[in-house]
């Protein structure tokens, strides 16, 4: 297995700065919005440090953008992700690994994502931005997912669809499990 890609420093940090200066607040205020420490912020916006999937979305709800703001530059041209290639971000949680594959357009509000997930921990996420819907596609493996409150088991090829804005997790129950997910923003 190749080594994994480390995730885009350069491009998170110019994204924060970009995103902090056009909420108009400091540092310190985003820090203390995220509930992240404002040494790891400073480290980030410097181009420094090891982000999580969980400190990067907190940032981005905190900043009131989708976590692919955050993670993937502008660019205009035909763009193709070979297998194992793209911003992958881990996660603190679980054997959690999201990569994204395409963001939406401001217009658009909407991001594709491959996730790969392992069996044992429980990727539990916090909810994002207002009115942001999730749709999973299980390409391979068994996925538990959806609200805190009603999770539901996936196999290959099953769809589902919940609100992201409410506390929801991501469970693996079985080995390679692997699906895309579709983030919707309004």
């Amino acid at each position: 297995m190749p080594p994994e890609p480390a995730a885009p420093l350069a491009t998170i940090a110019a994204a924060l700065r970009r995103e902090r200066d056009r909420v108009g607040i400091s540092l310190t205020e985003l820090a203390r919005r995220a509930g992240v420490a404002k040494s790891t912020l400073s480290q980030l916006e410097s181009g420094t440090g090891n982000p999580s999937v969980e400190t990067l979305w907190a940032l981005g709800v905190a900043l009131g953008v989708p976590f692919s703001r955050l993670v993937e530059p502008a660019d205009d041209t035909v763009r193709v992700l070979r297998a194992g290639e793209g911003p992958r971000v881990r996660s603190e949680q679980a054997d959690f690994t999201g990569t994204l594959l395409s963001a939406g357009a401001a217009h658009l509000r909407r991001d594709v994502y491959l996730i790969e997930l392992e069996p044992g921990a429980v990727r539990s996420a916090d909810g994002h931005t207002p009115r942001s819907v999730e749709h999973v596609v299980v390409a391979a493996g068994r996925l538990r997912v959806g609200p805190e409150s009603g999770p539901v088991d996936l196999g290959p090829g099953d769809y589902a669809t919940f609100p992201g804005d409410a506390p929801h997790r991501y469970e693996a129950l079985a080995p390679g499990t692997f699906a895309v997910l579709i983030m919707e923003h309004p």
